[in-house]
């Protein structure tokens, strides 16, 4: 055997060892391919699909630090009295407001399917944190059930932060829209919270179209026993059952300049109704009793007359954009029912409140409001505990808001 049969023949065994070897290393299968979140543009922006799914979901919300300057309540003989807790004829806090908000929609063959969360935490200084479900509801088609705004509450703000319209509330209910062509009729039905089978009703058409909307809403409600929150334990006459009230509005896009928006509405209730409220003045929690009343007018609750029984009010707004900077104004007057103090009837009350704001974006998502608002009542007779009918008072804040 020479030296070259030699190295073919070792050559040859080493290749058989080394197949015979590789027959028993364990390759590792090819990763497949991950599937990445998805943008999905149906219905906007920040919509994305969740893996594995045809649901797309858009999670948002704001971080809001906020500082409310409450001035103090005075009548016409020039007392003050709102005070805080140094003696002070204001009331100055501050409040931090967290937000988030979770849509999920897909298509079937019944319409959209959506399911929509609103949960936020909100902190006054100086008293503990409230954590709350905003909003709750699910929808499919025009079908929608769960806590959201009253239908009677829709399209009815006046465009500044301080809402000035009446009954803006959120309910539990389950409600019906049609829409076609720029037409839509819906129906409401609200639970009460009275425990009977017997709901609150609300109904609204509308028009809307590229100059703006108009709308017409009507409620039903049940019972109208309320207390109503504000000086000498003051309440209102229990209403009839069955009371009624009507609503209208109209919005009108760019009519005066281009980015703007004139809003007008009115509405009337035939009783006390809880769709027939407002507030007027304001004062915090965390000082109630130390608003330096004279005698049983003692002030209650965080939201002075938070729940003023209107007979009829009429108001308008205006906004304007210019580019990042935004003002808008708006005001309303209106009449309340019979008021009773202490079992005294100090008839019924007159009240106009008007508010004003400059909004700037300080950059993409970072926001800036400042408000300002006036408020009047007047009443009958004199109130209570007090040497006069009427009072007034002036607030505002300054905002800051992160969204994502």
């Amino acid at each position: 055997m020479n030296f070259k049969s030699l190295l073919l023949g070792s050559a040859a065994a080493f290749v058989a060892v080394s197949g015979a070897r590789a027959a028993d290393v364990i390759v590792p299968v090819a990763p497949e391919p991950a599937e990445y979140v998805k943008v999905c543009d149906v219905y906007g922006t920040g919509f994305y699909y969740i893996p594995g799914t045809e649901t797309c979901l858009k999670i948002g919300g704001y971080v809001r630090y906020q500082i409310t300057a409450n001035g103090a309540i005075s009548d016409d003989n020039g007392n003050d009295f709102l005070i805080n807790n140094e003696g002070d004829t204001y009331q100055v806090g501050s409040q931090v407001r967290v937000r988030l908000n979770f849509d999920a929609r897909e298509e079937t063959e019944l319409g959209t399917l959506r399911a929509f969360a609103r949960v936020q935490a909100t902190n006054l200084a100086g008293s503990n944190n409230t954590y709350a479900m905003d909003q709750g509801y699910l929808q499919l088609g025009g079908l929608t059930m769960g806590k959201l705004d009253s239908l009677w509450a829709d399209d009815d703000d006046l465009l500044t932060d301080t809402d000035l319209t009446v009954g803006d509330i959120s309910t539990n209910q389950i409600r019906y829209t049609y829409a076609a062509d720029g037409f839509s009729a819906a129906i409401a039905i609200d639970d009460d919270s009275t425990g009977d089978w017997i709901p609150n009703v609300v109904g609204q058409l509308k028009y809307a179209g590229g100059w703006g909307f108009v709308y017409l809403a009507g409620s039903y409600a049940e019972d109208q026993a309320f207390q109503v929150a504000g000086p000498g334990l003051i309440g209102v006459e229990r209403g009839s059952d069955d009371a009624f009230a009507l609503k209208a509005g109209l919005s009108l896009t760019d009519l005066i300049a281009a980015d703007s928006e004139l809003k007008i509405v009115g509405s009337y209730a035939f009783d006390p109704s809880v769709y027939s409220q407002i507030n007027v003045l304001r004062g915090f929690t965390n000082t109630v009793g130390a608003y330096g009343l004279p005698g049983n007018a003692a002030f209650n609750g965080s939201d002075l007359f938070d729940t003023l029984p209107v007979e009829w009010q009429v108001g308008a707004a205006y906004a304007q954009s210019f580019g990042k900077l935004g003002v808008a104004v708006s005001g309303a007057y209106g009449e309340t029912f019979d008021i009773f103090a202490n079992t005294t009837n100090i008839g019924n009350g007159t009240y106009y409140k008007f508010v004003g704001n400059v909004g700037y974006e300080v950059t993409k998502n970072f926001d800036v409001l400042a408000e300002v608002a006036y408020a009047n009542v007047d009443f009958d007779s004199n109130i209570a505990g007090l040497d006069d009918n009427s009072l007034d008072q002036t607030t505002g804040f300054l905002r800051f808001v992160r969204s994502f």
